[in-house]
Formats: C-alpha cells, sequence, structure tokens
C-alpha cells in the first residue's frame, strides 16, 4: 500500500508498505476524508517519530477487515476514528488518563508509535473501543473536524471548568481554539474573548461565539485583558496556541482564583516561565490544568451526537479541499505554511 511518511526532520515523502491485517481485537480501515493536523507537522519538523512512520490520526475510514473479537463494528461501516487510541487494560487508564496508558502520550498511537491514516489503508487497535459509527445526517467531513479539532478544543474547555456566565479568553484561534470558542459557548460563558489576528479566524470566532477580539500583535496580551476586565482578569483562560510566553501570559490574565486550561503542545526543549508576581508568590488560588484528550469510543459518539442535533457545526473549519492521495502533500504543506486565509485543509481520498 502507499502511505504519506515522515522520512527526515523538515522531510516527508511517499512510501510502500504491507497492507496491514487484522487480529484479535483491531481493525483494518481503508481512509476516506483525512485532515493533516499541526501535530503530524510537528513531528514532521522536529523529527519526533522514526524515519518511514505514515503520519495522520484524524479521519474517517471504512472498515476492510476485523479481528476475531471484534464485536460491535464490520467490514462496509463508515467510522470515525478517536485521534487517540489507547490501551483501555493498562493500570492508569483506571486511574483515569489513558492518554498516558503506558507513559507519557502514550496512548496517541496512530501516527506516532504505529502508522497513521495518511495512507489507502491503516489499522486501527482495539477498534471497539476506538472506532464511532456516525450518525445518520452528519455530514462526513464534519465528522472528520469532530474527530480531533473540536474534541480538544472542548477539552480546553473541560479543562478551564467553564460556569455560566464566566468571562473566558481563549488563546489562539486556530481551529482547536476556535472549537475552544465553541465548546466555552455550549458550556455557558457569558463574555469569551479570542486572541488572535488572521482576519479569517477572527471572522470564525465571531461567528461561533466569541463576544471581543484582542489582537496579540497590537499590545501585551495580558494587559489588554486587563483593561477590558475593568482591571479583574477573565475567570478562565483556555490556551489553544501561542509560543513559549503563553503560560505565563495566562496565569496573569485570570483573576485570582481563576483556572487556566491548555490544551496547546508547547515545542519548546527549554522551560516555561511565570511571573511571580502575577501568581501571587504561590498565594493566588489560581489553577493550572492541561493535558491531551482521553480518546476512546464513547467521547467521539458524544461528540458526533452533539454535531447532529445541531449544538456545532464544525464544517466552517474546513477552508481547503483535496481530493485524492495526491492532495495530502498540499493539504500538509497548507498547514505548515498557514497561508492568511486558510484554517484548515481537508482531503477526500
Amino acid at each position: 500500500m502507499k502511505g504519506y511518511a515522515y522520512q527526515s526532520p523538515g522531510e516527508m515523502g511517499w512510501v510502500e508498505k504491507e497492507k496491514p491485517r487484522a487480529a484479535g481485537i483491531d481493525a483494518v480501515v481503508r481512509p476516506l476524508m483525512i485532515s493533516p493536523c499541526t501535530s503530524d507537522v510537528h513531528n514532521a519538523e522536529m523529527g519526533y517519530v522514526e524515519p518511514g512512520r505514515i503520519l495522520g490520526h484524524e479521519g474517517i475510514a471504512e472498515v476492510v477487515e476485523t479481528g476475531n473479537q471484534v464485536k460491535d463494528f464490520k467490514p462496509g461501516d463508515i467510522v470515525a476514528i478517536s485521534p487517540v487510541t489507547p490501551d483501555w487494560r493498562t493500570v492508569l487508564t483506571q486511574k483515569g488518563v489513558p492518554q498516558h496508558c503506558h507513559g507519557l502520550l502514550s496512548g496517541n498511537v496512530l501516527s506516532n508509535s504505529m502508522d497513521g491514516l495518511m495512507a489507502e489503508y491503516a489499522l486501527v487497535p482495539d477498534a471497539d473501543m476506538n472506532l464511532a459509527h456516525i450518525p445518520s445526517g452528519v455530514d462526513y467531513a464534519a465528522a472528520v473536524m469532530a474527530t480531533d479539532m473540536m474534541n480538544t478544543g472542548f477539552y480546553g474547555a473541560e479543562l478551564a471548568d467553564v460556569q455560566f456566565g464566566d468571562t473566558v479568553v481563549v488563546l489562539g484561534i486556530g481551529p482547536v481554539g476556535l472549537m475552544a470558542v465553541a465548546g466555552a459557548r455550549l458550556r455557558g460563558a457569558g463574555r469569551i474573548i479570542a486572541v488572535g489576528s488572521r482576519p479569517v479566524c477572527i471572522s470564525a470566532a465571531r461567528d461561533y461565539g466569541a463576544t471581543d477580539i484582542v489582537n496579540y500583535r497590537e499590545e501585551d496580551v495580558a494587559r489588554q485583558i486587563y483593561k477590558l476586565t475593568d482591571k479583574q482578569g477573565a475567570d478562565k483562560c483556555i490556551i489553544a496556541g501561542g509560543d513559549e510566553r503563553a503560560l505565563g501570559q495566562a496565569v496573569a490574565m485570570v483573576r485570582y482564583g481563576g483556572t487556566i486550561g491548555n490544551v496547546n503542545y508547547f515545542t519548546t526543549p527549554g522551560d516555561l516561565s511565570i511571573s511571580n508576581s502575577r501568581w501571587g508568590f504561590g498565594m493566588s488560588n489560581k489553577t493550572i490544568r492541561c493535558g491531551m484528550v482521553t480518546g476512546g469510543r464513547a467521547r467521539l459518539e458524544g461528540l458526533l451526537s452533539m454535531v447532529r442535533y445541531g449544538r456545532v457545526d464544525p464544517l466552517p473549519l474546513i477552508t481547503h479541499r483535496y481530493q485524492g492521495m495526491e492532495g495530502i502533500v498540499p493539504a500538509f504543506r497548507g498547514m505548515a505554511e498557514k497561508p492568511p486565509e486558510l484554517i484548515k485543509t481537508l482531503v477526500e481520498i
């Protein structure tokens, strides 16, 4: 089979591999639609995976083969694939962190420790726990956006513990941040302040529920939030993007007793710094929560239900569509370069 794989830092290319075979609890799928993720770009740029690793963890597919222990899926089913596919039979999973089932981020299997979805075929571990049937009426492209972008953005709102009437800041309004805006709105936020600069993302942020926009290029972000909130600070902050300064900015902009939910992957090899005075010298009762989504079928089914019943529409995230396997190349390049008019790319294989 053909797949698009990491070769060396900054280099991607096509590879030929044996088609995977299903056994036991696993399934082989034929990807129908996929979307390159910023984390795929990070893997390619930083060399986080081994050479020859096929990337991609956002997509929907047709089941073509199942192991003899798979109960709920059969060949021909069209399914959404969880971007995080943990081992559900570990102690750490039972302790509530399946995304770290065998160690840090070890539940993030596809495109990391095993080949991903940018291929003609892919193996999905523990199919009954990591696949989800796509409900009737849900657009397939919307289902792709639900798997990771909506999933991760909503998780940011959960980590920040957004409550009715809260003033919430969303740092970074790429596709994950936009879904964090939508998630904060659904959880009852009153005021939602979106931090970004690209016009296409600003427009989408307003559509998803942002009440205010802060351009980080104009003035210090925390100072702008301080002014907007009458020197009180925001109740909650969701970090969905930004560089190594983002954590310190978030600590500075939330009020005493406020909560920060981080779903941003910081690629810096160094430390992240916060201002001790803004941290209240350790006495401010500010909470920092961070993490990767738990993954799995149950969560994905819930997200697809929200799409089905019109609670959120992730389709506007898709600004660029491509056709066929060859479309993976420009779609991947778009997510790496992020031209001003792009939010998210989709490939219809």
